[in-house]
């Protein structure tokens, strides 16, 4: 099947021209200024940008927590990522205590199979590493997951101790794996949540004044050192504010492989959004949002490349019946908040719109950035000949405004409901095939596939 996109404005994190684009099949197979070609599918990209599908990296589709599950599977949320212009995720599959990470790995195989609407991956939450264990991690690694998630929180559940990071740090750098690290002091924040219970502190905004960002910091500078100390790269996952910025740039002054990224939350949301009631349970995420002076400083972080990534921790948790679960205590609210349809269009308008960033920076910390550092470009992340041909034609002057009532997310709020934004996904592409068109999915469960990803941090 051939397909030709027309008078587009084709921009990538590196080029920006007008020109035309032929797919044959699944691929990009020639990028020409006037294509006189015949083709099965003609779309008209005239006034519009022509970008490479949206890459997440960090998402937790049917993710156990707190006594329940994130509300999106693998079919709801893939579909509401490609309404918001992405069409690769890389998700989280966990390893539970005592059991092993194929195991990990096989179930979430499981809940993936025939249901995912674009192409999808997987990291490995890895929570125990004994010496012996690189065998079980490299044979995971020839089977395309070359990425695995450590934490320095929720102790008793996910937390792992240094040593355990130290030994999944150095087996993973050996073979040009990547360890990302929730980096909190978990278990000194574990006893500001007791003080706080004890004192009645109860609602949702505690959740943020008991996890300052002083522990977010710390933890960020212990895994820069484990990692130092292991020879191996690190990758800070949803960093949140200036204190642990600052961390991961003196890192990287020092020529110490240290990358990280944020998510839309950080970046739009303040710790004045959690108020007075319950319903700041919708902003309960971990971790919490913090002062509204942080924001600067990670658009400049973004903008001067300390951060590479704006990624989601897309984890969707409905009010009702589940962020209920803490009503009267926050520290039993699940953690976590919906956002995979919302990040383009949100960094479109609050980077490029009001002049944080340029235009090719927006494409390569939506996409690019996340395709070289996990093993995917450029088969991912580009408009390139060969490349696949995962591609967004993107409105950049059409405004349109979030709610919950149109989105496609399993979740009965939105954190940005009645925003309104400059810049809007039009048509989606998921490896030559139209899966969004006017608003409507044309796609079907099932039409993803797994990426086998090849070794990480290529940046």
């Amino acid at each position: 099947m051939k397909t030709l996109i027309k008078n587009g404005r084709i921009v990538t994190a590196v080029d920006d021209y007008r020109a035309d684009i032929l797919i044959e099949d699944e691929t990009i197979s020639v990028i020409g200024k006037t294509l006189n070609i015949e083709a099965d599918v003609v779309i008209d990209a005239a006034n519009k940008l022509v970008i490479p599908g949206g890459i997440d990296p960090h998402t937790h589709m049917e993710l156990p927590f707190g006594g329940t599950y994130s509300s999106d599977d693998f079919f709801t949320g893939t579909r509401a990522a490609a309404f918001g212009g992405t069409t690769t995720i890389i998700d989280f599959a966990v390893q539970t205590k005592g059991e092993a990470m194929t195991a990990g790995v096989d179930a979430w195989h499981k809940k993936a199979a025939g249901k995912c609407a674009i192409d999808y991956g997987f990291h490995l939450i890895t929570t125990e590493f004994e010496d012996g264990d690189e065998r079980e991690m490299y044979r995971l690694m020839d089977e395309g997951i070359t990425s695995f998630k450590l934490f320095m929180a929720y102790p008793g559940v996910f937390l792992a101790d240094d040593a355990t990071i130290f030994r999944a740090m150095s087996a993973a750098g050996n073979r040009g794996g990547l360890i990302c690290m929730h980096a909190e002091n978990g278990i000194v924040i574990n006893e500001i949540i007791k003080r706080a219970l004890a004192q009645g502190r109860t609602a949702p905004k505690y959740h943020a004044l008991t996890r300052p960002t002083i522990a977010e910091a710390e933890g960020v500078h212990r895994a820069i050192a484990i990692a130092e100390m292991a020879e191996s790269p690190v990758y800070i996952v949803h960093l949140s504010c200036t204190d642990a910025l600052n961390q991961v740039r003196e890192a990287r002054d020092r020529g110490i492989a240290t990358f990280a990224e944020t998510c839309p939350q950080y970046l739009f949301h303040s710790i004045e959004d959690y108020g007075e009631g319950f319903e700041g349970a919708k902003y309960v995420m971990t971790p919490p949002l913090r002062e509204k002076h942080n924001q600067a400083e990670l658009w400049k972080g973004l903008k001067m490349d300390d951060l590479q990534v704006i990624s989601t921790d897309h984890c969707p948790f409905c009010m009702k019946e589940q962020k209920e679960l803490g009503k009267d205590d926050f520290s039993k609210i699940p953690n976590g908040a919906p956002g995979v349809e919302n990040r383009m269009s949100l960094i479109y308008n609050g980077g490029v719109v009001e002049n944080r960033i340029s235009l090719n920076r927006f494409v390569e910390l939506t996409s690019t950035a996340a395709a070289k550092m996990f093993g995917l470009f450029p088969k991912k992340g580009t408009i390139a000949v060969g490349s696949d041909a995962d591609i967004v034609i993107f409105d950049a002057e059409k405004e349109h405004t979030f709610g919950v009532a149109h989105e496609h997310m399993n979740v009965d709020y939105s954190s940005y409901e009645g925003w309104t934004v400059k810049g809007k996904v039009e048509t989606v592409l998921s490896r030559g095939r139209v899966v969004i068109e006017n608003g409507e999915h044309k796609g079907k469960a099932g039409d993803g596939q797994f990426l086998k990803r090849g070794t990480c941090v290529n940046i």
